[in-house]
This record gives structure tokens, sequence and C-alpha cells, in this order.
């Protein structure tokens, strides 16, 4: 196991609430990427041997790797990518399901997505990358319960 900063909020709901209010706070999409790339380089370290294919996640353009641990009362997510952007979307995705139990997780909807305006401002591959993500950790919390 490795270190983990997450979850930062109590709750899921308090995560996403949180993720609309920092994102609110910028006036345009170039401060809200940059913001992306700083929320990134938080990221807890990913050590080098568990970049291996066996971890990584399919469905990105970018490089990314994810190793889930825990059982049905919490699950933790590790991951990163070679991509600064992708690595923010990584660490908003971490800070809402991360350290939660598989049912929370289940009970949750990213509608942090809507509520920032990111699926208007995504590449469909990096769309795409974010629901292979997003799916990722719903089925790894549908396969613990």
């Amino acid at each position: 196991m490795t270190d983990t900063i997450f979850p930062l909020e109590p709750t899921a709901a308090d995560a996403q609430a949180a993720i609309k209010d920092e994102f609110a706070f910028f006036g345009d999409w170039s401060e809200r990427y940059q913001y992306l790339i700083d929320l990134g380089r938080k990221l807890p370290p990913f050590p080098d041997d568990w970049k291996r294919e066996e971890h990584r996640l399919l469905g990105c353009q970018s490089m990314v790797w994810i190793v889930p641990e825990g059982d049905a009362a919490r699950l933790d997510f590790h991951a990163i990518s070679d991509s600064a952007i992708v690595s923010g979307l990584i660490f908003l995705a971490l800070r809402v399901y991360s350290g939660r139990s598989a049912a929370e997780i289940l009970g949750t909807t990213p509608d942090y997505i809507a509520d920032i305006g990111l699926a208007k401002h995504l590449s469909p591959t990096r769309s795409n990358g974010l629901a292979s993500l997003l799916a990722f950790i719903r089925e790894t919390a549908v396969n613990t319960k």
C-alpha cells in the first residue's frame, strides 16, 4: 500500500461541492486547465514498479495506470498519467471516489463533470479516457460488494 491523501472531504458529495466551488473561482478555461495541471502534480507518488501493463487503464490515449486496493468498506485508488491534464482529471476523480465505501461510490454520480463544465471543454479522447477511469472505479466497487 502506498500513501494516499484521499479522501480530502468527509463524503463524495462534499468533494463534488468543493470541486464546483473551486472551479467557479476561475474566470476562463485557460485558468481552469492550469489548475487541473496543478492538481495533477499533487497526486501521491506512484511506484514505478506499478507501471505495468496489468495496471494500465485501457481506453485512454495517454498512458494511465491505476491500482485499486481495499474492500467494500473502503476502496483506495492509486493512479497516475504521463499527461499533466489527465493527471489533474485523475486527481478530481480520486478526490470524489478514493477512500470511500463501495456503496458510496456506486451511489455517487460524477456530477462535478457537468457542474464545472468539464464535458464541454475536453477533447473526445480525454472524455473517453475520463469515462474509462470512472467506469473502472465503478466496476471495482461493484466487484467488491
